[in-house]
């Protein structure tokens, strides 16, 4: 059974930075390897959206609102996607999650992040 599992969120003040990881187990290192996945977050009252996506080739995308201060990366090796963010903004404050791409599988418990003006 696949599982999803994020950590490293926090309370900081705008301007700061956290690096979140999502440790995914249950699946062979291949298919890990084979799966674009994507970074969520659900701010209170609102939708689950997209942040962005790694594909299998370490490329990344980001919404708008990001661009520029988010990055992602992977080890294929430890199957873990990472979410580096700066210059965090309180507009980012969320509970973060990861998935694929196409939220195929089922949903981590997510991790908390709060920015503080």
């Amino acid at each position: 059974q696949v599982q999803l599992v994020e950590s490293g969120g926090g309370s900081v003040q705008a301007g700061g930075s956290l690096r979140l990881s999502c440790a995914v187990s249950g699946v062979p290192g291949t298919i890990f390897s084979q799966t674009t996945f994507g970074w969520y977050r659900q701010a209170p009252g609102k939708l689950r959206e997209l942040v962005g996506t790694i594909n299998t080739g370490r490329g990344t995308r980001f919404e708008d609102s990001v661009q520029g201060r988010f990055t992602m990366s992977r080890d294929n090796a430890k199957k873990t996607v990472f979410l580096q963010m700066n210059s965090l903004e309180p507009e980012d404050t969320a509970v973060y999650y990861c998935n694929t791409a196409g939220r195929g599988w089922a949903w981590g418990q997510g991790t908390q992040v709060t920015v503080s003006s």
